[in-house]
């Protein structure tokens, strides 16, 4: 083995053989266009997913489907008492006019708004009768916005916070 061929001698070897391709033998253009072009398409990702992200969010928020301008009160039994984020829900059952049972669910504020305004998780119990002023749905569904509600023993409980009409 001569001198030049000894692998502890790498100062010697070297890099680029005469008419074979290198490692270190590159197209700059390419790699730019190609750096370009993945960071682009990693920003359009990202913003492809907070898109997604905020759509459903903006849209939680709609109130469109309530008339503000109506409240109806009906008298039910509690069939459930929700206490989630991002609303409470009530539902319970109504008998309408012809003696059939309509099955009603309405919506409240976030939990931490009912507790500033006196509501609990244990303030509802399914078979607690009620009275209920609520804000109705345009379309005429048995869904709706809680205004307050009346228990059987007078309690009067407000659904009114600082985020709602």
């Amino acid at each position: 083995m001569t001198k030049d061929e000894d692998p502890g001698n790498r100062a010697k070897l070297p890099l680029i053989v005469q008419g074979e391709a290198s490692l270190f033998d590159f197209d700059r253009k390419k790699v730019w266009r190609d750096t370009v072009r993945n960071t682009l398409l990693a920003i359009l990702f990202v913003l492809a997913g907070l898109f997604a992200v905020s759509v459903p969010a903006s849209a939680h928020h709609g109130n469109a489907s309530y008339d503000y301008a109506k409240t109806i009160t009906v008298k039910g039994t509690v069939t459930q008492w929700v206490w989630l984020n991002p609303h409470c829900l009530l539902k319970f059952d109504v008998k309408n006019d012809k003696g059939e049972v309509e099955h009603w669910v309405t919506e409240a504020s976030s939990p931490v708004d009912m507790l500033r305004i006196g509501w609990s998780s244990t303030v509802l119990k399914p078979g607690d009768e009620i009275t209920i002023d609520v804000m109705p749905s345009k379309n005429g569904v048995a869904v709706g916005r809680i205004r307050q509600v009346t228990l059987s023993d007078g309690t009067v409980l407000k659904a009114t916070t600082r985020n709602t009409i």
